[in-house]
């Protein structure tokens, strides 16, 4: 009676649990075709800093990441289902003609469904994207001395959730649970906060594997699960700003690729019209246009490598290579290279049909010639 006694007393101690921590916002923004090489001292009131990734696991002694320049902002109260809560935000400025915006919002819940209505989350005044556009409106303003042919409007923008769990709760011998092992146990929950389902029952085994089959852990009490738009983070108290930031990172990669993608796709529309008119007079344009595209994707290419040089902690680069195989960077890398193959094929032809004509036209030029020739000659006799 006595162990039976205890048990139904830890366990109404686990259902009193309440899951506490924060659901992290990344917002990125392509504000620029570049960034002037130029120290930013102050953006919307506050000083600029460097970002810097300190080792917080095994790593080598030469360490490299690359720094992008940040602000910290004050914090901000807002009103989410009739309480005040205070929300952290930061913005990120990357050299490849990018911000991220991070927005932090605090939670407790009893349960993991609980945190499926963050994904949307709305304010009293408006929500939380409305609230990262409006920032990011408004840092852009005062970054356009500093960039290099800036957007007009922020059409591109790439968002990721993540929601970080500071503790999870004990079992039923109050032992701690290991992360690894409470992943295993609340599969279908965390795959249904990762997919916005808040029915996780419902959810197959394929499902909730396929999302929740990415995960790393390095302590027993820490845990990365990453998706395709959301990840859970389990502990990693002292490395969550890290792991936010090479999230931020693979983020900005995204939205940038997207970007250059759709650039490619107007340059490809163009030169299929210009294949179909065949007009030999827009050749010249047609080769500049090539030449600074190629520049383009080369300068590109060089700044996003610079941005994901990870010689230092191991952890977060293996954080980094999944989140890559998730977003399917490499995959974007490809198709951009093939669009730009075809669209130096396009203009390869554009540049046949050119030499085509001027041949045609020399031929005839001669031909003429001689005809004439002989003409001056006959009438000379």
């Amino acid at each position: 009676m006595a162990n039976l006694a205890n048990n139904n007393c830890i366990s109404e101690k686990q259902q009193n649990f309440r899951y506490s921590g924060e659901v992290v916002y990344i917002y990125a923004f392509d504000i620029a075709y570049d960034m002037k090489r130029q120290p930013i001292s102050e953006l919307l009131g506050q000083p600029v800093q460097n970002y810097h990734i300190g080792p917080s696991k095994r790593s080598p002694k030469q360490l490299f990441f690359y720094s992008p320049q940040m602000v910290k902002l004050p914090c901000k109260e807002r009103l989410i289902n009739g309480g005040v809560v205070e929300i952290q935000r930061s913005i990120k400025v990357f050299n490849v003609g990018a911000i991220s915006i991070q927005i932090r919002v605090p939670f407790e819940a009893l349960k993991i469904e609980e945190l499926v209505c963050y994904h949307e989350l709305k304010f009293a005044e408006n929500s939380i994207e409305d609230e990262a556009k409006q920032l990011a409106r408004e840092a852009t303003m005062k970054l356009e001395p500093y960039c290099v042919k800036p957007v007009s409007q922020l059409n591109q923008i790439e968002n990721y959730t993540v929601f970080y769990l500071r503790d999870l709760p004990d079992k039923d011998d109050s032992s701690a649970f290991q992360a690894e092992e409470w992943l295993n146990i609340n599969r279908n929950h965390v795959a249904g906060l990762l997919a916005e389902e808040s029915n996780a029952r419902y959810l197959s085994k394929q499902e909730a594997e396929e999302s929740t089959g990415r995960y790393l852990t390095y302590y027993s009490n820490d845990l990365v699960v990453i998706d395709w738009d959301a990840a859970l983070v389990i502990g990693e108290k002292e490395s969550l700003d890290d792991i936010l930031h090479i999230m931020e990172v693979a983020n900005v990669q995204l939205v940038e690729l997207s970007a250059y993608d759709r650039l490619l796709d107007g340059s490809l529309e163009k030169a299929y019209r210009d294949l179909a008119k065949r007009r030999v007079r827009v050749s010249r344009d047609i080769h500049r246009n090539l030449r600074e595209i190629r520049v383009d994707l080369a300068r590109f290419s060089d700044e996003l490598s610079n941005i994901t040089k990870f010689f230092g902690d191991w952890h977060l680069a293996r954080i980094y290579t999944n989140l890559s195989n998730r977003f399917h960077l490499a995959d974007w890398y490809r198709v951009i290279r093939e669009k730009l193959k075809t669209l130096g094929d396009l203009y390869q032809l554009l540049q046949q049909d050119w030499v085509n004509f001027w041949m045609v036209l020399l031929e005839a030029t001669i031909v003429l010639l001689f005809v004439l020739d002989v003409i001056l000659l006959l009438v000379g006799l």
